[in-house]
């Protein structure tokens, strides 16, 4: 757990790391550390492979990943003021399902 100080109050969140991850999916798949690290990194792969192509990847009960064209814009530097051109670009975006909403 990691905590940030600011202006006397504390804020504390969590971070799952990569490790915590896959130790929860061998838990609750009963699957060994080494397989389940495996199959995570499978599934980021191929969840990357697809994004590449352009795809759009639906899962279920968590949400939606989708390529999504980012135009070319012109922006300002807020400590100069000087204007900067940024290129288009390709991102990810994710939408949540109504099911994962529910939970939070």
């Amino acid at each position: 757990m990691y905590s940030i100080r600011t202006i006397g109050l504390t804020i504390k969140f969590l971070i799952m790391t990569k490790k915590e991850l896959v130790n929860a999916i061998a838990a609750d798949a009963g699957l060994s550390i080494k397989d389940s690290g495996k199959a995570l990194n499978a599934f980021v792969g191929a969840l990357g492979k697809a994004m590449k192509k352009g795809q759009r990847i639906q899962l279920p009960g968590m949400g939606t990943f989708k390529v999504d064209k980012r135009s070319a814009r012109v922006v300002r530097n807020p400590r100069t003021g000087a204007k900067l051109n940024v290129p288009a670009k390709k991102v990810v975006k994710f939408k949540a399902a109504p099911a994962l909403n529910k939970g939070l």
